[in-house]
């Protein structure tokens, strides 16, 4: 192996729950990369370690970085497919398609995420009412297993190692290039449009009547007490057809995430940001027009509401609930939190569609995301709202939340053992492993 190929580094998951001093290997050929996995007995792969969750950790073995790999090799105007490689980050590929008016709409809320992780985890961004994962924009998958070398996966080649792969964490193998399918996009410009909400029953309605009717409509809400719980915004995103505006590179200033020494959020700070924020929107226009920037990615420029939550890091639950069970889940939510009283610093909502199978977190459903404060309540808390996901037919996000165990895990993902039983069939040595898959006994 050549020299400098792997290093020792210290790695943290991005809810910072989990650190490890971890064997890293950044290989920029092909022929390295066959090389190293084929020197370990238990591989990962990662890419900008932006999961909530530690896929991309593995204190044993190495951690796979393919940052290096991030070309573009093919691309057809004409049939409006792209093949770029997995190291390559969305704003790298957006940089190239948004200047042909082309682009995939289910993109994840950061821009330095790559796009191996963004498939690994079956991203999906606001408009997922519409647009659904980034399963529907793919067209196949070049990967690479050590055992099983080398194989093209698609709808109508591999199709089996193709659905294990696309939400699959990592753990079919490394995913090298991806093919995609490409949309139309007219310009850069977006409509934005605000509505208040008292409570979180209107907000179901306004979802039910207007989802379809918009690619970009989800809700932020109060959840700092049980007085204003569900007081919140709805925002609506439109492309501005009527607007005239070239695409231009994004410049994007990596290294962002610097979590305080000691953390600023907390129940009163919280309450008083919440107060300011819902008063100040309240003033603002409630259409305006926005950049591609803030629209799609959301957290970028607002990195401050992370590193705030200090060096311990916080807790994300991400729910899918049937809208049918929505309020009754968010009763018994509220119970809880009378006795426990969490430190809830994010509440939202967004309509989803798909079809869920295997690990994919997709559904025709309600995505509910929460925010916490990392402490005792909290943590408590959140063990109690686990024991409601079977009684409400509830999903959880494994991607977002780095505590789930392996009896809720089987539990809510109906076909994880079918998953399991694949993902062995193929590799019988089960090569590639991370924290969170062992965790969750995959």
């Amino acid at each position: 192996m050549e020299k400098n190929i792997t290093e020792e580094k210290k790695i943290f998951s991005f809810d910072k729950s989990f650190s490890l001093n971890i064997l890293y290997a950044k290989p920029d050929k092909y022929k390295q990369l066959e090389e190293i996995s084929r020197q370990f007995d238990e591989i990962v792969n990662t890419g900008s370690n932006l999961s909530y969750s530690p896929l991309g950790i593995n204190q044993n073995g190495v951690s796979l970085e393919l940052k290096k790999f991030n070309r573009i090799i093919d691309f057809n105007k004409n049939e409006k497919t792209i093949t770029v490689e997995a190291g390559m980050t969305l704003i790298d590929f957006l940089n190239f398609t948004l200047k042909k008016n082309l682009w995939i709409p289910q993109l994840p809320g950061y821009p330095t995420i790559t796009i191996g992780g963004a498939v690994s985890a079956n991203s999906h961004g606001k408009s997922c009412a519409v647009h659904g994962t980034i399963r529907k924009s793919i067209k196949s998958i070049l990967l690479f297993h050590k055992i099983n070398g080398w194989m093209i996966l698609s709808e109508e080649e591999n199709k089996d190692i193709f659905d294990l792969t696309v939400g699959g964490l990592g753990l079919t193998g490394t995913i090298v290039q991806v093919t995609f399918n490409l949309t139309h996009i007219e310009n850069s410009i977006f409509r934005t449009k605000k509505s208040k909400v008292s409570n979180i029953q209107e907000c179901e309605k306004f979802f039910v009547k207007s989802y379809k009717d918009t690619s970009f409509i989800y809700s932020w809400h109060r959840a700092d007490n049980l007085n204003n719980f569900g007081e919140g915004i709805i925002y609506e995103n439109f492309v501005d057809n009527e607007s005239s505006s070239n695409f231009q590179n994004f410049k994007i200033k990596d290294n962002k995430f610097k979590p305080l020494p000691l953390p600023f959020w907390n129940s009163f700070s919280i309450s008083i940001i919440n107060f300011i924020f819902l008063h100040y929107s309240r003033l603002e226009k409630r259409e305006k027009k926005e950049n591609f920037l803030k629209v799609i990615f959301p957290f970028y420029g607002k990195e401050s509401y992370f590193n705030f939550f200090g060096r311990k890091g916080f807790l994300e639950i991400q729910l899918l609930i049937d809208q049918k069970n929505l309020q009754n889940f968010l009763e018994e939510f509220k119970k809880l939190y009378k006795i426990f009283k969490p430190s809830i610093a994010l509440f939202s909502l967004k309509n989803m569609s798909g079809e869920q199978t295997f690990l994919r977190f997709e559904d025709n459903k309600v995505c509910v995301t929460f925010d916490f404060i990392k402490n005792k309540s909290s943590l408590s808390f959140m063990n109690e709202v686990d024991k409601l996901y079977t009684k409400y037919d509830i999903l959880p996000s494994v991607v977002k939340d780095s505590r789930i165990n392996k009896d809720v895990f089987y539990k809510t993902y109906k076909q994880a053992s079918d998953f399991r039983n694949k993902l062995h069939d193929f590799d019988k040595k089960r090569s590639y492993k991370s924290e969170a898959s062992k965790r969750l006994d995959l």
